[in-house]
């Protein structure tokens, strides 16, 4: 389990490098609009949606020694390395048509390597644990070691990378830190690979292996998700947290922005967040089993994504609506509120994400009961281009508010004009939140439970042995 939990370092790195950084890089120091950065971002998002559900269903198909997932899972390291690399560190004097391909084509890679590890190594976690309860341990293991993984780097980002200076005031406007903490990445995503691939091969004689499989080609590949998608519970799964997602995602765009300028804190204060978090995950990883066990699976889902959607605003609200208590960018006291809300959002947004990918695991079994086919790599395929689908509209709705409440380029401390603040705190808080309400409310109508999947998993005990 500690192992696969490595994996999920892979989703936190490039993560923070796709969604906390790569916008404000583009906008602010290569000067690429904030609306180009978005829209070579949904090309690639174009591309996930070719490449997703033909990596899943190819690792559901693989026989061999190495069994279905790791081949797939160990291909992608070096290619992702590269492509991260390269992606924030383009030539200089390119005019800004070059800096838009220069983007489009590297995220596409990008993202087409990533594809290769998560999806098989999400899918690996349902063979893994076959148990329902069981499960949500596994994943949460998985979160847990990524996430002190991620809160490390992303604290090393802000103290060691790009630390305020006199001359860089953010930090993140010294373009020269980027080569140094996209190599550093590299070698962290290419050693969480190794370690995950190696340290799981023991289970590979122990996997469950699919009743019977096609041959891959594109009418199947087709056929599997169509397949998938013809499932009810899927479908709300799916669109719900699609839905959930984009606010995250907008929101993670708009942090840097938010902190620095919104709330006035310090690039080096920023790098408390990952501490807050370190502290936060401990308590979602012990809290995970009780809740799943004591509300079940849907309930754990709607009650820690209203948390991490509703806390985040209160703040901002208030701010906006200049209430007169709430203390002002000079009070230490905003340093404390946000810390705290980071806090809180780090343990229910890892209950949350824990609960949604032990559910996809049951939803392969309810798949497979349903047509005899086991496609955990198709349907895990699905679950990872909701997520880049929403991250990428999430960067392309943060891109476009960029522009259209006109966020200056380069734009130093201090800088930024006070109604240009306020429609950033508007766009990127509540505005955005409508989408994720809708979202949890998708969750009401999920119907897999505890007892439900129990009958599935004896149904299809009893037909192996038949």
């Amino acid at each position: 389990m500690a192992a696969f939990g490595l994996g999920e370092l892979v989703q936190h790195v490039t993560t923070i490098a796709l969604y906390s950084l790569l916008l404000f890089y583009y906008q602010q120091i290569v000067g690429l609009s904030g609306t180009l950065t978005g829209l070579a971002l949904g090309i690639a998002l174009f591309f996930d949606g070719v490449s997703d559900p033909a990596v899943g269903s190819l690792s559901d198909r693989i026989r061999g020694r190495f069994g279905r997932r790791h081949p797939v899972m160990a291909a992608s390291a070096i290619p992702l390395a590269i492509s991260l690399i390269l992606l924030f560190n383009p030539p200089d004097g390119l005019a800004e048509f070059g800096s838009f391909l220069w983007l489009t084509v590297f995220a596409i890679l990008l993202r087409t390597a990533q594809t290769f590890f998560v999806i098989p190594h999400l899918a690996l976690g349902a063979e893994m644990a076959p148990d329902y309860l069981q499960r949500s341990t596994l994943y949460s293991y998985g979160s847990l070691i990524g996430g002190i993984g991620g809160a490390l780097i992303g604290f090393a980002v802000y103290w060691v990378f790009f630390p305020t200076t006199d001359e860089f005031n953010p930090g993140l406007l010294n373009a020269d830190g980027y080569l140094p903490f996209t190599l550093t990445a590299g070698v962290i995503l290419i050693g969480a690979i190794a370690l995950c691939v190696f340290g799981t091969a023991g289970q590979i004689p122990h996997l469950q292996m699919p009743e019977s499989m096609t041959r891959l080609s594109f009418i199947n590949i087709v056929r599997d998700i169509r397949e998938v998608f013809q499932d009810r519970d899927f479908l709300v799964i799916f669109a719900g947290f699609m839905l959930w997602f984009l606010f995250g995602y907008t929101e993670s765009v708009g942090m840097p922005f938010m902190n620095l300028h919104f709330w006035g804190l310090q690039t080096e204060e920023l790098a408390y967040f990952g501490i807050v978090s370190l502290l936060g995950l401990p308590v979602a990883f012990a809290l995970v089993p009780w809740i799943t066990q004591t509300f079940d699976k849907r309930n754990t889902m709607i009650g820690s994504s209203l948390v991490y959607l509703i806390l985040p605003n209160i703040p901002i609200c208030l701010r906006l609506l200049e209430v007169p208590w709430f203390p002002d960018n000079s009070s230490p006291w905003i340093l404390y509120i946000t810390l705290a809300v980071a806090f809180v959002n780090a343990g229910s947004g890892t209950i949350a994400a824990v609960t949604y990918s032990s559910i996809y695991a049951d939803l392969s079994d309810a798949h497979e009961f349903r047509t005899h086919q086991r496609r955990e790599g198709a349907i895990f395929a699905a679950r990872s281009f909701s997520g880049k689908a929403a991250g990428a509209f999430g960067l392309m709705i943060g891109g476009a508010i960029l522009d259209l409440i006109a966020f200056p380029k380069n734009a130093p401390f201090g800088a930024v004009p006070d109604e240009v603040i306020w429609n950033l705190g508007l766009f990127v808080g509540p505005a955005t939140s409508i989408f994720s309400a809708a979202g949890v409310v998708l969750f009401l109508f999920y119907r897999l439970d505890k007892a439900r999947h129990a009958e599935i998993v004896r149904a299809l005990q009893a037909r192996r042995v038949a």
